[in-house]
């Protein structure tokens, strides 16, 4: 398994957002989609806060790739779907809510069950 490197996690994980993108059957990338990143420890985390019915969520959960890009970082992951019972999930939140405001009203869907169950980790591939 490759790992983020000490660089890469610290551009990543400062960074507001991502942009996430599947590819097609025919390998040709869909849309860019902007989305909250949060690291936790040596590990980054994203979410849809539109639980699984999100379109970029959908695709990269049925692949198992996706392809991000940050701070002038562009890499190829894989995706590791994290239990809704998962340990990280408190972190994931704070983190969340650290990074982007506890009272952003854009905070609350992130943290809400729906969205903790389309939590993906990001695994450089």
């Amino acid at each position: 398994m490759t790992e983020w490197s000490p660089t890469e996690l610290d551009r990543i994980g400062a960074a507001k957002e991502l942009s996430i993108t599947t590819r097609r059957a025919d390998g040709s990338l869909r849309a860019w989609t902007p989305i909250w990143v949060v690291r936790v420890g040596d590990e980054l985390y994203v979410r849809s806060w539109k639980g699984a019915g999100g379109a970029w969520y959908r695709h990269a959960a049925r692949t198992g790739a996706t392809r991000v890009r940050a701070s002038g970082i562009e890499r190829d992951v894989t995706v590791e779907n994290v239990p809704a019972d998962d340990a990280a999930h408190p972190a994931i939140d704070a983190q969340y809510r650290a990074k982007h405001g506890a009272h952003s009203s854009y905070v609350a869907p992130m943290v809400a069950p729906a969205a903790v169950e389309a939590t993906l980790r990001l695994i450089p591939a």
